[in-house]
């Protein structure tokens, strides 16, 4: 599965009882800069192939479920094919679907829309989101035309819950919320702290650099998957995020507005 955003982001406050940062944000997604490395899939003699997926996959493409090792948010993936210019792949976690997505590539073959619904929230809102990738390189003769290295081109989360975080400082740190229900109450210190709603249990580390940047630091035992340098402008009516994956060795950097009351 692949994370849309790293949306738990912190911002700094200078002075608890006069912070500019409490309040709710929003990610402005046509900003953002995407990551550079490409997405990579192949489709042939009825075997579906992701090795640019973390963790790599590798299955049957005939609508059947079959099990994927290293990964805490799924455990079985299915891949149906709809036709030779579509596929649809699903990730379950035990019984529940937390991860759908339709890839269709455009008929002249260049373009590859995908349409993304993200189940995986505790509280059970799901994030829909449509990402458009231009082909790099073709597939092997004979493979699907969804086969090939696509580098991203825009993201689009079409569901506000998907791209909106809720702050409120406290006398040494801060809180974080979301309408998927993942959250957490952390202090300034870079302890790690339990992100709660979080189905795989991450923690989350706040180091404050100085009175308009923040870094946080997110992991999945013990081993770091996220990194977010947050700049807040000096009117606290934006900031620029710039992230980390650190799993998949990518880094994108966004905007965010504060929400007029």
């Amino acid at each position: 599965m692949k994370r849309l955003f790293s949306l738990l982001l912190l911002f700094p406050a200078t002075l608890f009882a006069q912070s500019p940062f409490d309040g709710t944000w929003v990610a402005k997604l046509d900003t953002a800069q995407l990551p550079k490395r490409p997405e990579v899939y192949l489709l042939q003699n009825g075997i579906y192939e992701c090795p640019s997926c973390v963790p790599k996959i590798k299955v049957k493409a005939d609508g059947k479920e079959y099990p994927i090792a290293g990964s805490p948010y799924f455990s079985t993936v299915v891949v149906q094919v709809i036709d030779n210019s579509s596929v649809e792949l699903t990730e379950k976690r035990g019984s529940k679907i937390v991860y759908k997505e339709t890839d269709t590539v455009s008929p002249g073959g260049d373009t590859l829309l995908q349409n993304v619904t993200d189940s995986a929230a505790p509280a059970g809102e799901s994030v829909t989101a449509e990402e458009t990738y231009r082909r790099i390189s073709p597939g092997p003769v004979g493979s699907s035309a969804i086969s090939g290295s696509w580098q991203a081109e825009k993201v689009n989360i079409t569901s506000d819950s998907g791209t909106t975080v809720i702050y409120h400082s406290t006398p040494k740190g801060l809180q974080a919320s979301n309408p998927g229900g993942e959250g957490y109450d952390a202090k300034f210190d870079g302890k790690e702290y339990l992100i709660r709603g979080d189905p795989v249990h991450s923690t989350v580390s706040l180091r404050r650099i100085n009175a308009h940047t923040i870094v946080e630091t997110d992991k999945q035992d013990g081993k770091v998957h996220y990194r977010l340098v947050m700049a807040v402008s000096p009117d606290g009516k934006s900031m620029k995020v710039t992230e980390t994956d650190k799993e998949r060795g990518t880094k994108m950097t966004y905007r965010m507005e504060k929400k007029s009351p």
